[in-house]
């Protein structure tokens, strides 16, 4: 059994309970086995004026597109087609081996940043070779794209054939890091009747109200991504068949929590319920000059809302901290323990591993955050966290017991 280990710090934040001034964690092997008052116990380390948040969840990212960094302009989101047209021709210029060292550039980024667990949207399994060696729990979202349902259920044959080959390799990881789901890709882009029943058995993923132009073509099958859709040859629509609604029923069959990626269009009366999941990335969002986004009015009514980066084809970074702190600078009327929730413990709900991460509780991982903060008081010790004086000297993270290098 590996010695205990007691650390302190200015605040530790267990989100789960209220921040403790100089409070104490103990960690022992790859586990919290405590978290107390100042004065409970005597610290082994002292790690000074930092804040001890839970590891960061980052529900959305596309690690495939990290070599896109600032070569495909957000447009405004009448003009998003004409985005996704560029997304499209960057991916024909890169080969396997591109994809793999772009994939490795966005996941070192993500944990240099203190991310823990992350959903990676990952085209054709790509990756999940970076994954699964690397310190990061992970749930990966087989992408599925097909409007012609024989090409649906071939693409969804392949991600169960690949798993089963993934798993049973050479190269399977050990212990249960990482998980596999399905991820339809988007309501433009699979056929309906196939893609409903898939969303039916939960723990999956699909972007939903990104765009005025996806409301179009579900309400009126008009719009800007007929004209896309035609030009990439792919345009059926018989496989149209279901409005926005039928993609959020709730079906009595769900196993675990399904995500709506973005959903920046979605009207605030849309029927979801505790097992589903709004995944809002506010500086993509911003960056499309989308209106602003219905996170709050969902929230009111009990929906659970969590951070995503989107990827670097249209954020500046996969600095999930920085997304929640971007929202209380625009939305400074959110309460800042709700925004760290929902970088923490609401992530790790959303992606079916609260009961193992995102919050500082016994029997949870050591993953945690010793983020630097500023040298002053506040009567709302998380201000320190999102105050605009924040330090910008580099964090350290803690993954299951160790100190990432």
């Amino acid at each position: 059994m590996a010695d205990a280990v007691t650390y302190t710090a200015r605040w530790v934040f267990p989100v789960s309970h209220p921040p403790l001034d100089r409070g104490t964690i103990t960690v022992e092997g790859t586990t919290i086995t405590a978290v107390e008052p100042h004065g409970t116990r005597t610290p082994d380390v002292d790690l000074g004026n930092v804040a001890i948040i839970p590891g960061l969840v980052n529900c959305h990212t596309h690690l495939d597109l990290s070599g896109a960094r600032g070569k495909i302009p957000p447009t405004d989101p009448e003009h998003f087609t004409d985005w996704l047209r560029g997304v499209i021709a960057y991916r024909r210029t890169r080969s396997p081996d591109d994809v793999q060292a772009d994939i490795r550039v966005g996941l070192a980024e993500c944990l240099r940043f203190g991310t823990t667990l992350l959903g990676d949207i990952t085209a054709g399994g790509a990756s999940w070779y970076a994954v699964v060696a690397a310190e990061v729990r992970a749930t990966l979202f087989w992408e599925v794209i097909g409007l012609d349902a024989a090409t649906y259920r071939s693409r969804v044959q392949e991600y169960w054939s690949t798993c089963v080959d993934l798993w049973n390799g050479p190269h399977k990881p050990p212990g249960t890091m990482w998980r596999w789901a399905l991820s339809p890709h988007a309501t433009y882009s699979v056929n309906h009747a196939e893609a409903l029943p898939q969303l039916a058995r939960g723990n999956n993923a699909i972007h939903l109200a990104e765009s005025p132009g996806e409301i179009e073509l579900l309400t009126h099958r008009s719009g800007p991504f007929v004209l896309f859709l035609t030009e990439l040859g792919v345009w059926n629509e018989s496989a149209i068949t279901a409005q926005l609604d039928d993609f959020v029923q709730s079906w009595p069959r769900a196993r675990r929590p399904r995500l709506y990626i973005h959903g920046n269009y979605l009207p605030t009366n849309t029927p979801l319920d505790y097992s589903q999941t709004i995944v809002y990335c506010p500086r993509t969002h911003a960056a499309f000059g989308h209106p602003r986004h219905p996170f709050r009015e969902f929230q009111d009514r009990g929906v659970r809302v969590a951070f995503g980066t989107d990827s670097l084809a249209s954020n500046p970074d996969l600095d999930l901290l920085a997304e929640a702190r971007f929202v209380h600078s625009i939305r400074p009327e959110v309460p800042c323990d709700e925004l760290l929730r929902m970088a923490t413990l609401t992530g790790a709900d959303a992606l079916g591993w609260a009961d193992e991460t995102g919050s500082l509780d016994v029997g949870k991982s050591a993953d945690f955050v010793a983020l630097p903060v500023a040298n002053r008081d506040a009567a709302d010790p998380h201000e320190l966290i999102f105050g605009e004086d924040f330090p910008t000297a580099d964090r350290q993270t803690m993954f299951r017991g160790q100190w990432r290098n």
